[in-house]
Formats: structure tokens, C-alpha cells, sequence
């Protein structure tokens, strides 16, 4: 298990050098790469020129999904705490009050040695990227053995800057409005069943649109028509 205070040292030492020029996405899928420069561990063992480690990758943050504190609540993989907060989101605003929910997937691709102060590096690497008008690229400066704590703090902020537009545009889509003709979910709720049930009448994803009916509580609204998708393969 990783001591707390590494992980405070890592921090403290973790700043984003440079931003990429865009917030994510809202109705789409947001694919950023990203430039963590660090410090190689070998460094106090030697004496010669600084060096810097430059790892290169991507991260894809998905179209961000309505939730709701009784969604989560069924969702695994949440810490006691965190459940216990989902627990009073719920009882303070409603089970069914909605907000967003990211996913993001980390692709490295490579991993380099480069000659310099690492700050340096960085800084380097982002007037390369601004003169390419890259605009969906962030550039980090981290600590070696953690390095990915550097790429959390980016989706981190990244997420806290996108979410009050993204929640605008959801709600002036009206996908945060309640749709009382499917349980009173988030329209974009039951847009997504909808689809999952296009999919299940065509033979694919049965399992995952049962397991989003129950995490959303409503399995009993939709049951008939679950059930018919199988009446159907019967006849």
C-alpha cells in the first residue's frame, strides 16, 4: 500500500506546465495527449548532465454521463465514505437529483530520455505545441516513481473546469429535466435505455440494459417490456 505522504510529496511537486486550449467535451468523446516530464530516479546516483524522463500518451475522457446519488449508490467500487456521501447527496437533494459522471482511459505510448533540467523539458515541449496550435494537449512536470499522479491532477482539474459548462449544455438540451413517460428519470437517463432497448431487440447488450434498469431503480416501470424482448425469441 502506497504511504499517504507519498503520494503529498508527489503533489506538492506536480504542477500542469501547460493546459490544453479546449474543455471537454459534453456531447462527445474528448481525446487529449498528454507530456509528463520527470526527473529520472537515477539522479542522485550520478553526476553527469540533468536529464529529464518525457512520457507520452493519451487520455480519452468519454461523453460525460447524467447520475444520480441513487444510480451511484448501486454502482460498485465506492469506498465506505464515498457511499456515505452518496447517501447524503441523496437525502439532501433527492435520490434522484442529477449531476455528471466521467470516465477517462490512459493510453502511454512512449516513454524517453531527454537531456535538461525538466522544467526546462516542459517548458520546451509546450512552445512546440503552442506553435503547432496543439490545442488538445497538456504538458506536466511530476515526480518519476508517481508519475501518473500527474496525470490524475490534470483529469482532475480538467473535469472541475469543464463541468458547470458541460452541466449548462445538458440542461439547456433539457436532458437534466425529469421525463415523467419513463419513471421520471434524467431525459438523457431514459434516452440511453432507449437505446440499450434497440440494441437488446436486436440481439445484443440484454445484460446491460437489465443492469442499467436496476441501476437506475427502474426495472419494474420497464418490466413488461423487458420481458417481451424474450416472449419474442419464444414465438
Amino acid at each position: 500500500m502506497q504511504d499517504p505522504r507519498d503520494w503529498m510529496k508527489a503533489l506538492e511537486q506536480t504542477w500542469v506546465v501547460r493546459y490544453p486550449k479546449q474543455s471537454l467535451s459534453t456531447f462527445g468523446a474528448t481525446n487529449f495527449g498528454y507530456h509528463v516530464v520527470t526527473e529520472p530516479v537515477y539522479t542522485e546516483l550520478t553526476s553527469g548532465e540533468p536529464e529529464g524522463v518525457v512520457r507520452t500518451g493519451r487520455v480519452v475522457a468519454q461523453r460525460p454521463a447524467i447520475v444520480t446519488p441513487y444510480y451511484a449508490l448501486n454502482l460498485e467500487g465506492f469506498s465506505s465514505e464515498a457511499y456515505e456521501y452518496l447517501t447524503h447527496l441523496a437525502e439532501t437533494y433527492g435520490p434522484n437529483s442529477p449531476g455528471i459522471m466521467y470516465q477517462y482511459r490512459n493510453e502511454p505510448s512512449n516513454t524517453d530520455i531527454v537531456g535538461g533540467d525538466p522544467t526546462e523539458i516542459a517548458k520546451k515541449i509546450g512552445d512546440d505545441l503552442d506553435k503547432r496550435s496543439e490545442n488538445l494537449a497538456v504538458v506536466m512536470v511530476g515526480v518519476d516513481e508517481l508519475w501518473d499522479v500527474a496525470l490524475l491532477k490534470f483529469m482532475y482539474e480538467i473535469t472541475s473546469s469543464s463541468a458547470g459548462q458541460n452541466v449548462d449544455e445538458f440542461r439547456s438540451e433539457g436532458l437534466l429535466d425529469p421525463s415523467p413517460g419513463a419513471g421520471g428519470l434524467p431525459a438523457a437517463a431514459a434516452q440511453r435505455i432507449e437505446q440499450l432497448f434497440v440494441d437488446a431487440e436486436r440481439g445484443r447488450g440484454v445484460d446491460a440494459l437489465k443492469r442499467e434498469l436496476d441501476q437506475w431503480g427502474v426495472f419494474e416501470f420497464y418490466q413488461d417490456r423487458f420481458l417481451s424482448l424474450f416472449r419474442g425469441r419464444r414465438t
